[in-house]
């Protein structure tokens, strides 16, 4: 698959670098080029350029990996180019203080969707810290890290669902696009939790057979 890639930082390098060990032809664009061809050289790249350079090279998917306050006029000056093509947005908009940058406005994946209207956005990536991305494979006590992605076509879907398992996770489906401000809001309140508190955040959410109400489950982790 070929794959462009918006923007030249940590998270750029660590998903873009586990794609290129998967065997897909990644493009790097930057809005500095000399940092894009640097990233480029790092991680193996087929190609490297500018943002729109990328776009246009990246005919099987597009990450945006760019910080959350240049998402929306990015993807406005772009739209032309990602009109059909699968984009991929792992911005967190998070601020000081963890705070939710978004609030109760759009997520930031909505921004970009109706800031580039041709584009298929998908939500996918955003939980983790790069150097989580950099593990071959992200896996812990045994259990494959689960990537949530939210998005509205079910093709766009498909493409995104691959690209988490060839980094050897597992992707679950979290509902269509309107829920990726859940997922958004997911981050600031885990890196408030990891960062912030110093505490292990995945402490928080009980195995699923205690969701579900299943006697023995429950009953063991003392709920009962």
């Amino acid at each position: 698959m070929r794959i462009g890639i918006l923007g030249a930082g940590k998270m750029a390098e660590a998903l873009g670098g586990q794609w290129v060990r998967a065997g897909h032809e990644v493009f790097v664009g930057g809005r500095d080029e000399g940092r894009a061809a640097a990233l480029a050289g790092r991680i193996g790249a087929a190609g490297h350029g500018s943002l729109r350079t990328a776009v246009e090279c990246g005919d099987g998917a597009v990450l945006h990996a760019l910080p959350y306050a240049a998402g929306a006029d990015v993807a406005a000056g772009l739209a032309d180019a990602l009109r059909g093509r699968v984009l991929i947005d792992c911005s967190n908009p998070v601020g000081e203080g963890f705070a939710l940058l978004t609030g109760g406005a759009p997520s930031a994946a909505e921004r970009l969707a109706a800031a580039a209207p041709g584009a298929r956005v998908v939500k996918a990536f955003n939980l983790c810290h790069d150097s989580v991305w950099r593990l071959a494979p992200p896996v812990f006590d045994g259990r494959r890290l689960a990537v949530p992605v939210c998005g509205d076509d079910e093709d766009a879907l498909d493409v995104v669902r691959a690209l988490v398992r060839d980094i050897g996770c597992v992707p679950y489906t979290a509902g269509g696009l309107g829920r990726a401000g859940l997922v958004e809001a997911t981050a600031a309140l885990l890196i408030g939790l990891w960062v912030g508190e110093g505490v292990d955040a995945q402490a928080i959410v009980p195995p699923v057979g205690v969701v579900a109400g299943e006697p023995d489950q429950a009953a063991r982790a003392g709920l009962r």
